[in-house]
């Protein structure tokens, strides 16, 4: 199984995101991740889907989602040519004896201490998903009462590939 990075620019309008995945969920295509969020034109959304499945399945999932009216470009986001990152929010249950040592492990990964409670504490972490990873690996020892992950976003390097949209 082959794992592809999709970035897509589409139109900002309601149900963009439910046409998009729709279309996976009817030809049976599993999303491992989807993030969208507001370009810095107000106009387009970019959704970020991360897909795992064999050559053919993950180029008909490149040229089906290509054909919606919505989708203004696709971009499979190569890992040697782009940065891909995560936000990753635990919330860790914690006593006054191990509180300090949880500390310095978020300190070691630059994590933040976002919130502080006489029973738990939360850390938010970003970077890439081998980080966030290492991370919860660490975190064994302790008792993980909610944990959300964003999914993959990411961006090309350098302006050689970016789309402006004119209309």
């Amino acid at each position: 199984m082959n794992r592809k990075v999709f970035q897509l620019l589409v139109d900002n309008s309601s149900g963009v995101l439910s046409r998009i995945s729709g279309l996976f969920s009817r030809r049976g295509y599993n999303i491992e991740s989807i993030t969208a969020g507001v370009t810095a034109d107000s106009r387009y959304s970019r959704i970020t889907i991360v897909a795992q499945g064999d050559d053919e399945i993950l180029d008909q999932i490149e040229k089906q989602v290509a054909k919606l009216i919505e989708v203004r470009n696709v971009k499979v986001l190569d890992p040697a040519d782009s940065v891909y990152r995560e936000l990753c929010l635990i919330k860790v249950e914690v006593t006054e004896d191990n509180r300090e040592n949880l500390i310095s492990v978020a300190n070691i990964f630059r994590a933040n201490i976002v919130d502080v409670g006489p029973e738990s504490m939360i850390i938010e972490l970003t970077g890439n998903q081998s980080k966030i990873e290492a991370f919860l690996g660490l975190l064994k020892g302790y008792t993980i009462s909610e944990l959300a992950r964003t999914g993959l976003t990411g961006l090309t390097r350098g302006n050689s590939d970016v789309v402006w949209l004119d209309d």
